[in-house]
């Protein structure tokens, strides 16, 4: 049940762009998260896309036409997730915006993109007015 927001500079992808990406971060998320393949797990997986008017690096408003720089944060229920599938949320991550980038040898630089994963504490997540634990979770994807 991952909830992935992609941070992007204003106008930087184009509509093709945007629905490739789109389309494959989540689902290579639920892949690493270990997350079944089921109607229901895709329909509680979410992706927003935040693009922002200002960014700037090292106190340098990036310019018009530069290269997008991305930050992804990746919102999973604590208790989820161990080293191995946090390495390997980050590995698909950066390949899916690689693979979508006009030069994906720059994700191998720092500045590129970044990815954050948020293990949301238990009893701090709700859906339809009440809390939601992994138990809840599991058993929901799991019919």
């Amino acid at each position: 049940m991952p909830f992935v927001e992609l941070f992007v500079p204003k106008d930087s992808l184009d509509q093709e762009r945007r629905e490739q990406i789109g389309g494959k971060l989540v689902s290579e998320v639920m892949l690493a998260e270990g997350a079944p393949d089921t109607e229901a797990a895709r329909a509680i997986s979410w992706l927003v896309v935040n693009e922002i008017d200002a960014w700037f690096v090292g106190g340098r408003r990036l310019p018009a036409g530069e290269k997008p720089r991305y930050v992804v944060r990746v919102g999973v229920p604590a208790g989820s997730m161990n080293d191995d599938k946090r390495r390997d949320i980050v590995a698909r991550v950066t390949r899916v915006l690689a693979e979508a980038d006009e030069d994906p040898a720059r994700f191998t630089e720092a500045g590129s993109a970044w990815v954050h994963i948020n293990e949301i504490p238990e009893g701090n997540w709700g859906a339809r007015g009440e809390i939601v634990r992994i138990e809840d979770i599991v058993a929901l994807v799991s019919s």
